[in-house]
């Protein structure tokens, strides 16, 4: 198995920020926080609010530290690749919560699209469908997205076991 990632956010765009991160490590074990938005960080979108039901005054009571927070993924995490299925939001929240916290990011971070092939990939929608399915998951939060992915990538990768993925191909693979 797989460590995956996901990040929600007061919102998409510019001057949106990490409020809550989950993850679902190789080891079955899953871990989440609140992040305590710093002064500044102020754009706050009422449409983000709805889908994760996480409101501003929740994050000011219950959030941790940027600094708590970026220590506590890199205890979780240490030097190991994480995937994401919004790699490029994802990275972006991730960086401004480990500027803000002063501290290296030790994991990487890599879309989820690696890990799949062709094959796999069109049949996504339909595996993440039976895998929400099965764990009647309620609540959109970090830490169930995190694992809804895990699940989504391994029944793919069952069904779908003959294929190559992406990122097993090499430069030899490729030659004419």
């Amino acid at each position: 198995m797989y460590n995956f990632v996901d990040v929600e956010a007061s919102g998409l765009g510019s001057g949106s920020y990490p409020i809550e991160v989950g993850v679902a490590l190789a080891d079955g074990s899953r871990n989440c926080t609140l992040i305590c938005p710093l002064y500044e960080w102020e754009h706050w979108d009422g449409q983000a609010e709805a889908l994760h039901g996480i409101t501003r005054e929740i994050l000011l009571v219950n959030g941790r530290s940027a600094l708590k927070v970026a220590l506590m993924l890199n205890e979780w995490l240490g030097d190991s690749l994480v995937y994401s299925d919004a790699w490029g939001n994802d990275s972006c929240w991730l960086a401004k919560l480990f500027q803000a916290a002063g501290v290296r990011q030790r994991f990487q971070v890599e879309s989820t699209v690696t890990l799949l092939t062709e094959q796999q990939l069109e049949h996504w929608h339909e595996a993440k469908a039976e895998v929400l399915g099965q764990l009647k998951i309620v609540r959109h939060r970090a830490s169930n997205d995190a694992v809804v992915l895990q699940r989504t990538v391994a029944l793919l990768k069952e069904r779908f076991p003959e294929a190559i993925a992406k990122q097993q191909l090499t430069a030899s693979d490729c030659s004419a």
